[in-house]
């Protein structure tokens, strides 16, 4: 079994209408998903397809309807866990300003960890590491209002990562940044997985963050679309286009070069490959 594996998830809410009555919605819809400790994991999809609500259920903030989410050995369902999940598994979200609490950046990155009761020498040490895990040293007596948006993400992903999860789920955090600010963060989250080997499970739209994962999962209608390697995933262009995602610029022109009968191999995502396979046909 995985850090995070679900098995049948089937999560519905209900909303009413003009008339007060009752609707239920089904958000997800019988989703089976094992991701494997130290992964860097991508789920893709447009808006309502269901990967917010998938994100909330693997910090207990959402229960299943029916079926079973498991973290790191712990279910979800059992409330005697929530505490212990919350700490194993930690949730970045999409507007920083809703995470951040303290106006000063090293008492912001502490505040997850001093509410675990966590020794202040302790805290100390883990405040010191998680700024450095993501580039923000100088900065831990800048106050928070006076970051960009970037940096407050950044911030943000250091406060969990003073909890010392196993695994950080980050849902859209780069929906709300500029270019620069989304650069930031992901290659923040990069050097996280990669030098400390935690686990990420990244929601997000941006095709191109998807790039470098290990795996890919796309929903579509709280259901798994398609799932694999990213080269896989980008093959698939028609099929993404119908679950109304964009797919990698490079990815695109090969797409349109084939349609011109230039013959170029499936799931191009990288620039120097594209290159690489024109310039191996020109000296044909």
């Amino acid at each position: 079994m995985g850090i995070v594996q679900t098995l049948n998830l089937v999560y519905d809410y209900i909303t009413r209408d003009e008339y007060d009555n009752e609707i239920k919605i089904r958000a997800i819809d019988g989703l089976d998903i094992d991701v494997e400790k130290g992964q860097f994991i991508v789920v893709l999809g447009r808006n309502g397809s269901g990967k917010s609500s998938f994100a909330k259920h693997l910090n207990a903030l959402l229960r299943p309807t029916s079926g079973t989410v498991v973290i790191n050995g712990l279910d979800t369902s059992d409330k005697k866990n929530k505490w212990s999940i919350r700490q194993e598994a930690g949730m970045v979200f999409q507007n920083p300003d809703n995470q951040l609490v303290s106006q000063i950046v090293e008492d912001d990155v502490a505040f997850g960890a001093e509410n675990l009761a966590v020794p202040t020498d302790e805290i100390r040490y883990r405040v010191n590491k998680a700024l450095l895990s993501v580039n923000m040293t100088d900065y831990r007596m800048r106050a928070v209002n006076n970051l960009s948006g970037g940096q407050k993400q950044r911030v943000a992903i250091a406060g969990i990562m003073a909890m010392e999860p196993e695994c950080i789920i980050l849902d859209e955090p780069t929906a709300m940044l500029d270019p620069v600010g989304r650069r930031e963060v992901i290659e923040s989250l990069r050097k996280l997985n990669l030098e400390k080997g935690i686990t990420v499970i990244l929601i997000t739209h941006h095709m191109d963050e998807a790039i470098n994962a290990d795996n890919i999962f796309v929903m579509d209608k709280g259901k798994i679309l398609i799932s694999g390697k990213p080269s896989k995933i980008f093959a698939n262009i028609e099929l993404l286009k119908e679950a109304g995602l964009e797919v990698p610029v490079v990815t695109e022109l090969a797409y349109e070069l084939k349609k011109e009968g230039i013959e170029l191999p499936e799931g191009l995502i990288y620039e120097d490959e594209l290159i690489e396979e024109v310039v191996k046909l020109y000296k044909r």
